[in-house]
């Protein structure tokens, strides 16, 4: 079975990821189109020739590795950045998968994005292109897949893994709930720039204080965010 997970960055993504490799019976790929949106687009990353020289960078080469199933009796849980959906990207290659969006309060993803890469634009954070990629999937599926929120996720883990996984047609496994620190195989060489907190973690931390203060131009740079995240919130699994 393969499970293809959407999400923008810092959203509790590589959390997510962590969560699902903990299972017995799941491997998981760490955002596999990254090689090839860093080569379509040219855009500065950090740590941007580690990760093309370290991957895939020719996106039909990676969709047809997508597209492929999965050891029998096994789940390849596959993490995905909506922003690396580029114009001209195909999107056949999720045919047959189970498709879920993890979405993240709009403010909480800027903060936790500027510690990591002070100038970014809204683009970066890959909300609008998320909420397209739901319409594209809800229109491939023939009805909305299941979402999940990131506060969700913190305030009860079980709770909201075990629907998620109802949604997705697998058992919940209690394992998902904590795993070991460090850092791991299958994770992308950009792990050492993107993965401190996590590496550090053995389960999914607590909600946080209040919404963190933003500067005026990054809080008017997400504010268009908030209607895609609202609108895929109405879907989210509670």
């Amino acid at each position: 079975m393969r499970v293809v997970m959407w999400s923008g960055p810092r959203n509790l993504s590589t959390a997510m990821m962590r969560s699902f490799g903990a299972r017995a019976d799941c491997d998981v790929v760490d955002e596999p189109f990254y090689g090839a949106f860093l080569h379509l687009t040219g855009i500065g990353h950090p740590m941007r020739e580690a990760v093309m020289a370290s991957m895939e960078t020719d996106w039909r080469r990676v969709a047809a590795r997508c597209a492929e199933d999965p050891a029998p009796g096994r789940i390849r849980y596959e993490k995905h950045m909506t922003h690396h959906m580029v114009d001209g990207v195909g999107l056949d290659w999720m045919e047959g998968a189970a498709v879920a969006f993890l979405i993240r309060d709009p403010r909480e993803v800027a903060a936790s994005y500027a510690v990591k890469r002070e100038m970014f634009e809204l683009a970066d954070l890959g909300f609008e292109r998320q909420a397209e990629l739901f319409d594209a999937v809800t229109e491939m599926l023939g009805r909305p897949p299941p979402v999940i929120d990131a506060a969700d996720v913190r305030r009860d883990p079980r709770r909201t893994l075990s629907a998620l996984c109802a949604a997705l047609g697998i058992p919940f496994d209690p394992a998902m709930l904590a795993w070991p620190p460090g850092r791991r195989e299958s994770d992308g060489v950009w792990a050492a720039h993107w993965y401190a907190a996590v590496e550090a973690s053995t389960g999914f931390s607590a909600p946080g204080g209040p919404q963190p203060s933003l500067p005026p131009e990054i809080a008017s740079l997400i504010a268009p965010a908030s209607d895609c995240h609202a609108r895929l919130s109405r879907h989210a699994l509670r």
